[in-house]
């Protein structure tokens, strides 16, 4: 079987945020106590990625969106340009110039899949308005992303998203043969996992913020500062980390500075 029979699947950094670590992990061990008050908190690297997909039937596939060139402007009403600055982004890396990599237009994407809606992976959603692209949320995410008044709602931020068509999910979903969006919610109402099972390489699961890091996963698994149901959460790591098991697959986290280095990333690296 030739690389052109096969799934194509490449991970594209979208740029690094940083911020204080207890929004990504609630660790008792780095907490502060009354024995030693002075500890220096952790501020540490969020790197971002979105996933590009070639399926063999000709589809071509957006997992996440990235981060926006105009976050502080963006970010800045919601406060969150202070807790998550994004101050490692080269040029390359910005989402519009991925697609220039790719020698893509917004239009030639079939699928745009994402995970939720928050302001680090639908930021530039935008960019397939108007387009014949369909744009894939789970319906919870749909219904909480657009259920409140004013510009934002926590890290939701409704310019983001406002006006596109979307279609939504209610179970897990094979979208086309090997490619499969899993409903793990907890970190916000509707999260999505994908999970893409590749010839060569294995099953891989991509988790986006239902496991930020490695130290989420465990086990224990470890909760984070940003979740909206921590007991749906739970729920979603344990079938993360079933599914997991039973198809030996590696397990992508979503902002994993450590793990991103061991992967092959970037426009020609890809996994088959």
């Amino acid at each position: 079987m030739s690389d052109n029979d096969k799934i194509k699947l490449s991970i594209l950094p979208t740029g690094t945020m940083h911020s204080d670590l207890t929004w990504l992990l609630i660790d008792p061990t780095r907490m502060l106590t009354s024995d030693n008050r002075d500890r220096q908190r952790d501020w540490v690297a969020v790197p971002t990625h979105v996933v590009y997909i070639e399926h063999p039937d000709g589809k071509k596939l957006l997992w996440d969106t990235g981060i926006p060139r105009d976050w502080e402007q963006r970010w800045g009403p919601t406060g969150f340009d202070k807790f998550f600055p994004c101050d490692d982004v080269d040029e390359e890396r910005w989402m519009d110039s991925r697609l220039d990599q790719l020698d893509l237009q917004p239009a030639d994407i079939d699928y745009v899949l994402l995970s939720h809606l928050h302001m680090d992976h639908a930021a530039n959603a935008q960019l397939w308005a108007g387009t014949s692209t369909t744009l894939i949320v789970d319906e919870r995410e749909k219904e909480g992303a657009f259920g409140f008044d004013g510009y934002n709602k926590g890290a939701h931020i409704k310019c983001d998203y406002d006006g596109l068509d979307f279609t939504t999910i209610n179970e897990d979903t094979e979208l086309l043969p090997g490619i499969t969006l899993l409903r793990t919610p907890g970190h916000t109402w509707g999260t999505l996992s994908l999970q893409v099972d590749l010839a060569d390489s294995g099953t891989m699961i991509f988790t986006s913020d239902s496991l930020y890091r490695s130290e989420s996963y465990g086990p224990p698994a470890v909760a984070a500062g940003i979740v909206y149901d921590t007991v749906s959460w739970f729920d979603s790591v344990e079938r993360i980390r079933s599914i997991a098991e039973k198809t030996d697959a590696t397990v992508v986290f979503g902002h994993d500075a450590e793990q991103i280095t061991t992967l092959k990333t970037g426009v020609g690296n890809y996994y088959t």
